[in-house]
């Protein structure tokens, strides 16, 4: 695990939101490294890792999730909100310019930042959209509905291991127990019973079981915002959200881009993966220049 420091900022609307930051080269734009609807800043340790010294690395808890307070009002859990918070965080730290990775929901919110920033406010230098695009694929909505928001607990970590293994082996077929007990340590958390539980707000789930709440309005026009940006497009050979032929469309859209996909994987690569190594020190020299 690479050395961070627990740092906090406020939202609009009161909450105090957590984020990881990983010492590097302040010299250079930052990562802001932005998570999946259920996950947190956890999921992006073993990139920090690979890239200590080298670069500042900011790991979000989005609202409701990890360390970041639970919001109040349920229908806040909105990429919308997620984009001002956000925003907020890059005004306190007087960022105008950064190398953006965003997995599924902070794919979203990477491009949304992307559409508000033209013209004003923080720039993207480069960005990582992790197994997401601008049309999601049916079959993944279906599939994450199916389980975001449903309390589950376990007795022990071991438990909670082989529960994910169960749930979700088709997204990761040549997994062993080690990577699934990796992966519940990033997934779940200890409560104050002594219990193995989720850790992020079920209520995230209320918004986005409603249809058309998925995603911001017409999230093409978004992509566009980084069409003159070095864009990395990742894709798992096995995503039921991103559908290759919709990655190739975006692939033509970015004057700047490169698509890597990575075969055997599902809904989504965790970024850690070999495959990467050299596609994200590609993109990160691009942003540099």
């Amino acid at each position: 695990m690479a050395a961070y420091e627990n740092c906090y900022w406020m939202s609009a609307d009161g909450l105090k939101l957590h984020y990881r930051l990983y010492p590097g080269d302040a010299a250079l734009p930052p990562v802001l490294c932005l998570p999946g609807l259920t996950r947190n800043a956890r999921d992006y340790d073993a990139l920090a890792a690979r890239l200590a010294g080298r670069r500042q690395v900011i790991a979000v808890d989005f609202r409701g999730r990890g360390k970041s307070e639970y919001a109040k009002d349920p229908m806040t859990y909105m990429p919308a909100t997620y984009v001002a918070d956000v925003q907020a965080l890059l005004a306190e730290r007087a960022i105008t310019r950064l190398v953006a990775i965003g997995t599924s929901l902070g794919g979203i919110v990477t491009m949304l930042l992307a559409q508000a920033a033209t013209g004003a406010g923080a720039g993207i230098a480069a960005a990582l959209l992790n197994d997401v695009g601008p049309e999601i694929d049916p079959a993944g909505i279906s599939r994450i509905r199916g389980y975001v928001g449903k309390g589950s607990s376990c007795p022990t970590w071991m438990h909670a291991a082989r529960s994910l293994a169960d749930a979700h082996g088709d997204v990761y077929p040549d997994w062993h127990i080690e990577e699934w007990l990796a992966m519940a340590k990033r997934v779940y958390r200890l409560n104050s019973s002594g219990r193995i539980v989720l850790d992020y707000d079920l209520k995230i789930a209320e918004p986005f079981r409603t249809p058309g709440n998925e995603a911001g309005p017409d999230m093409w026009a978004a992509l566009s915002a980084l069409r003159d940006t070095p864009v990395l497009l990742v894709r798992g050979g096995r995503s039921d959200v991103l559908a290759q032929p919709v990655a190739e469309r975006m692939l033509a859209a970015l004057d700047r881009a490169e698509l890597v996909t990575l075969p055997g994987v599902g809904h989504a690569p965790t970024l850690a993966e070999p495959a990467l190594h050299g596609p994200i020190d590609r993109l990160l020299e691009q942003a540099r220049a």
